[in-house]
């Protein structure tokens, strides 16, 4: 399975650059939060293939005028070819919103899936907004990662997690791949292309 991870800046070359067959070869699009509503439909319209997203912390519009035909997997546990993906979308409470929260309060969802994740014998995929405590964070309030997300991949020790966040040019030791025990993660700012084999899904 080929698929297309998107975050937090729109990409000239899938956008004000796109031609057309440029996305033919992905089987699947996640988005990891901080993006407009028009470049999520203009992506799903133009690749063919289902878009699933989680929220950012910016994405407060998403509430009351979610994107058209793509699929939130925020606080799910989503199936898709195969492929079990669990969708945690949102932040580091910073300040009051509808996309952003405290450890306890993440925590709190992470528990409320733990029956879906216990039916589906685990997850392959984990898809976030926020990375994880201590792995591709940073120490502001504002970009902090979250504990529960680290104690996922320790627990269930699925084959990639992808999260938003951290823009590449935050500095010049921001990670694009990184690797935490069993799990691939994926920084997806911008956009990165990967592939599944079928023995990981």
């Amino acid at each position: 399975m080929r698929i297309l991870t998107i975050a937090d800046e729109v990409s000239p070359y899938f956008y004000d650059f796109y031609t057309p067959g440029r996305l033919a070869e992905f089987d699947l699009i996640l988005s990891c939060g901080d993006l407009p509503k028009q470049y999520l439909e203009f992506l799903v319209t133009m690749a063919r293939c289902p878009l699933l997203y989680v929220p950012g912390n910016h994405d407060e519009s998403y509430v009351t005028a979610p994107p058209e035909g793509c699929l939130c997997v925020d606080g799910k546990l989503h199936v898709q070819n195969g492929l079990r993906i669990l969708g945690l979308g949102g932040a580091y409470r910073y300040r009051e919103g509808p996309c952003l929260y405290t450890e306890r309060q993440m925590a709190r969802r992470v528990r409320r899936l733990k029956g879906a994740i216990r039916r589906a014998e685990g997850f392959d995929l984990l898809l976030t907004h926020a990375p994880a405590r201590g792995l591709n964070d940073m120490d502001t309030m504002s970009h902090r990662g979250f504990a529960c997300f680290r104690e996922l991949l320790e627990e269930y020790r699925p084959a990639h997690f992808l999260h938003g966040h951290i823009h590449q040019n935050y500095g010049v030791n921001v990670p694009r791949v990184t690797t935490f025990g069993e799990t691939q993660i994926i920084n997806a700012c911008g956009h990165y292309a990967f592939t599944i084999s079928d023995k990981e899904s």
